[in-house]
């Protein structure tokens, strides 16, 4: 075999190679910019677009639900409140995943900081978006692990559970040392509130577990309940469905 022979083989398999190499680059390009592609961008703008939106309506409808609360008096000091300002965390967390329910935790408080003020430093509010973030949170993560009513039910459950555990270290580290420092209320004042209702309630710690847990955990449950009344009918709104 000569060697003009050999180098004209060796050039014709490196033109076959090259244009294979082009074949496979054409193709390539073709998966990330032809119509699929294209299509497939669109789709994730709308979607993103979509959720952002209803995520800054359920953070509005959340803070509007802030200014409605009320004490449960003989039942816990009325310094504590019930409001259902959580549940639309809870259905941001179903509809739109767990890190939408904590954003909409977050703006929640923000709102409230920036149009209504606030008197604890923020204190008050940072303990109520960690409460409400662990609620949506772990609701979120359930429920996106198998979307059905029971995995809906159970992660309900389980974050007003999480919430209401949560509550007593966050209550006791920050948000009655804040009332204490803030208000400048003793702390025999606020377990005077509690002894009024429970003699036997002496001490904070005694207090968070007696009142402050299962009232937050009522409290979870109730805008679980809520949630899973209204999801259905706001399905539509909330996916963007017709």
């Amino acid at each position: 075999m000569s060697r003009a022979y050999r180098m004209t083989k060796r050039s014709g398999g490196v033109q076959c190679l090259w244009e294979q190499l082009l074949r496979y680059e054409k193709s390539f390009r073709n998966i990330f910019t032809g119509p699929f592609a294209r299509e497939g961008i669109i789709t994730m703008k709308k979607n993103t677009t979509h959720n952002l939106t209803v995520a800054a309506m359920l953070s509005a409808v959340a803070f509007i639900l802030m200014f409605i609360e009320f004490p449960i008096p003989m039942l816990i000091p009325s310094f504590v409140k019930m409001d259902f300002s959580d549940l639309p965390a809870l259905l941001g967390a179903f509809a739109l995943g767990p890190v939408y329910g904590v954003v909409i935790s977050f703006m929640k408080n923000l709102l409230h900081i920036v149009i209504k003020g606030t008197s604890t430093a923020c204190v008050g509010e940072l303990c109520n978006f960690m409460l409400g973030a662990v609620f949506s949170a772990v609701a979120g993560v359930i429920y996106k692990h198998h979307k059905s009513r029971k995995t809906a039910i159970i992660g309900a459950i389980a974050g007003a559970a999480a919430m209401a555990v949560f509550s007593v270290p966050s209550n006791y580290f920050i948000t009655y040392p804040a009332y204490v420092q803030f208000y400048h209320m003793p702390l025999e004042a606020i377990l005077g509130m509690y002894q009024a209702i429970l003699p036997s309630a002496d001490s904070l710690i005694k207090c968070l577990v007696v009142f402050n847990m299962p009232f937050t955990l009522v409290k979870g449950l109730l805008d679980a309940a809520l949630c899973l009344l209204i999801y259905k009918p706001l399905s539509p709104i909330l996916h963007g469905r017709k």
